[in-house]
C-alpha cells in the first residue's frame, strides 16, 4: 500500500497564502463577506489582546528564572554579549530605516488613508479586556523570575513552567493557526477598500531592505569575531552557513542547535564553550528578529504619520532586547513576545499588530538564520577570552 504524502504549508507560506488570496479577493468580495471577516479580526484581535499580558508572564517569567541557574563568569559574559548585540543590532536598524524608509514610504497616507475608505463595520464586537495591562506583566514578571532564582524556589519554578506549557500550547494551538486567517482579513479589508495593491508593493520594498541589513549585521559580527580571534571572517562566516540553510528551513534557533553546534565546533570553539554557549543564546540572543521588528515598525509609524525619535525607540530596543529572551521554542514567538512592547511603548493597536505579524511572518526565517548564524559569532568571542584568562592565570 502506498503511502500518500500530503503538503502542510508552514506558518510563512500560510501567511503568503492568506495576503494573495485577501489581495486577490477584496476586489470581487461582497459587503457581507468582508464585514463577516471584520467581525472575525474583531474578535481574534481582541483575543490577542487578552493574551498578551499572559505571553509575557507565562514565557518571560521562567526563562529568567533558567537564566539564573549555574550562574557564573561565562554566563554573564555570554548574557551580556548576547544582550548587547540584540540592542546593537535594533539601534542599527532604527538608524538605517530612519533613513531609509522615508524615501521608499509615503509618509502619513499608508494607515490614515486605509481607515478613511474602510468605511464598513464588523457585524458585532465582544470585548474581552486582558488581566492586566503589559508593564504590569513585565515588572510582575521580573519580580517573580528573580525572586525564584534568588530563594532557589524550586515549587514556584514548576508552576510557571507548567504555566508556560499552557500558554505555548495556546499560542501553537489557537493564536499561530488563526493568524493567516486574521491576516486574510486585513488584506481583504485593505483590497476592497483599494488599498492593497500600494502595501504589498511597499512590503517588497521593505522586505528587501530589511535583508540587506540582515546581511550587513552578520558581517559586523564575524568581523568583530576575526578581529578578536585574528582570522578571517568571511571563512569564519562561510563555515555557519550550513546552520544558516538548516534554519532557514526550519525557522526555528532550538531545532538548528545541532547543526549550530557542529559548524561552531568546525570553527575551533572548544567543546566546553560551544556546549554552553550555543544553547544558550538560541534562548537569548535574537538580533536578527530584533532588527526585523525594529524596521518593521518604523515602517508602519511611517505609514501612519505618526512622529517617533531616537529616546521613544531607546526604550522600545532595550525592552525589545528583554522581551527577545522569551520568543525562541514558540511559533511566531519573536513578534508575539514583542507585542506587548509594541502596544505599551509605540502605542500599537490591534490592525497595526496585525500588520507588524505580516510583515514579520513573511521574513521569519531569514531572521532565525541571522539568530543562529550570530550565535557562533559570540561563541568564537567567548571562547577566546575564557583562553586568555586562562593563558593569564597560568602566566
Amino acid at each position: 500500500m502506498t503511502k500518500k504524502i500530503f503538503f502542510k504549508p508552514g506558518l510563512l507560506w500560510r501567511a503568503v497564502i492568506a495576503i494573495v488570496l485577501g489581495v486577490l479577493l477584496g476586489g470581487v468580495s461582497p459587503q457581507w463577506a468582508v464585514r463577516a471577516m471584520l467581525t472575525f479580526n474583531s474578535l481574534f484581535g481582541n483575543l490577542l489582546q487578552f493574551f498578551i499580558p499572559l505571553i509575557i508572564v507565562g514565557l518571560v517569567t521562567p526563562a529568567i528564572a533558567e537564566l539564573g541557574r549555574g550562574a557564573g563568569r561565562l554566563l554573564l559574559i555570554t548574557v551580556i554579549m548576547a544582550y548587547g548585540d540584540t540592542v546593537f543590532a535594533g539601534y542599527f536598524s532604527y538608524f538605517t530605516s530612519a533613513a531609509m524608509f522615508p524615501r521608499l514610504v509615503d509618509v502619513g497616507s499608508g494607515m490614515e488613508s486605509l481607515a478613511s475608505s474602510a468605511s464598513l463595520e464588523p457585524f458585532f464586537t465582544i470585548a474581552i479586556p486582558p488581566m492586566l495591562d503589559v508593564m504590569s506583566a513585565l515588572v510582575f514578571s521580573f519580580l517573580v523570575g528573580l525572586g525564584i532564582t534568588h530563594f532557589s524556589l524550586s515549587t514556584l519554578r514548576g508552576v510557571f513552567t507548567e504555566f508556560k506549557r499552557i500558554i505555548a500550547q495556546a499560542i501553537e494551538w489557537i493564536i499561530v493557526p488563526l493568524l493567516p486567517v486574521y491576516i486574510f482579513g486585513i488584506f481583504l479589508n485593505m483590497s476592497f477598500s483599494g488599498q492593497a495593491w500600494r502595501m504589498v508593493t511597499l512590503f517588497v520594498e521593505i522586505i528587501g531592505v530589511i535583508f540587506a541589513m540582515h546581511v550587513l549585521l552578520l558581517l559586523l559580527q564575524f568581523c568583530v569575531a576575526g578581529v578578536v580571534t585574528r582570522r578571517n571572517p568571511l571563512r569564519l562566516l562561510a563555515g555557519m552557513m550550513p546552520a544558516y540553510f538548516t534554519a532557514l528551513g526550519t525557522s526555528s534557533s532550538a531545532a538548528t542547535i545541532p547543526v549550530t553546534l557542529r559548524q561552531t565546533l568546525r570553527n575551533g570553539v572548544s567543546e566546553q564553550v560551544a556546549g554552553f554557549v550555543i544553547p544558550l543564546c538560541a534562548t537569548i540572543h535574537l538580533s536578527g528578529s530584533a532588527l526585523k521588528i525594529t524596521a518593521c515598525a518604523v515602517a508602519l509609524m511611517l505609514m501612519q504619520g505618526v512622529p517617533f525619535d531616537t529616546g521613544l525607540f531607546t526604550g522600545f530596543i532595550l525592552l525589545l532586547g528583554v522581551m527577545m529572551v522569551a520568543a525562541p521554542g514558540v511559533p511566531g514567538g519573536a513578534i508575539m513576545a514583542a507585542l506587548g512592547v509594541l502596544s505599551s511603548v509605540l502605542g500599537f493597536d490591534s490592525a497595526q499588530q496585525a500588520l507588524m505579524i505580516a510583515l514579520y511572518i513573511t521574513m521569519d526565517s531569514f531572521g532565525t538564520a541571522c539568530n543562529v548564524t550570530g550565535d557562533g559569532a559570540i561563541a568564537l568571542i567567548v571562547d577566546k577570552l575564557k583562553n586568555r584568562k586562562e593563558n593569564d592565570e597560568l602566566g
